[in-house]
């Protein structure tokens, strides 16, 4: 019985492989938008009042059905906008390099 070696000179690290398979396959531009919605819903708190949310050219925008949490979520945009590029810059599959999408310049509320 003969016993096979695998060599390991190319060996890199399972993340490092599952980024390259998103990014050769043209996935990182629906996972960042994802990533995005997700990241606004634990920032913001406001995932119970949020009806739709859009992404496009750096700006989210984001409708609530309250008009309470609206105003609240105003008041604090720049602090939101903040903790929400952070959470992103946190998240090692949010890949900042996608030209389609990438980091929140903008929140704009309805």
């Amino acid at each position: 019985m003969e016993t096979y070696r695998i060599k390991r000179k190319n060996a890199i690290p399972l993340s490092s492989a599952l980024q390259e398979y998103l990014r050769e396959s043209h996935l990182t531009t629906g996972l960042n938008t994802r990533r995005i919605f997700s990241a606004w819903d634990e920032v913001s708190g406001a995932a119970p009042f949020t009806l739709k949310r859009y992404f496009r050219s750096g700006k989210l925008y984001i409708t609530l059905s309250s008009s309470v949490a609206k105003d609240q979520l105003k008041k604090q945009r720049d602090y939101l906008l903040d903790r929400l590029n952070d959470r992103l810059a946190q998240d090692e599959f949010f890949n900042e390099d996608d030209r389609n999408v990438s980091w929140v310049e903008e929140i704009v509320l309805k």
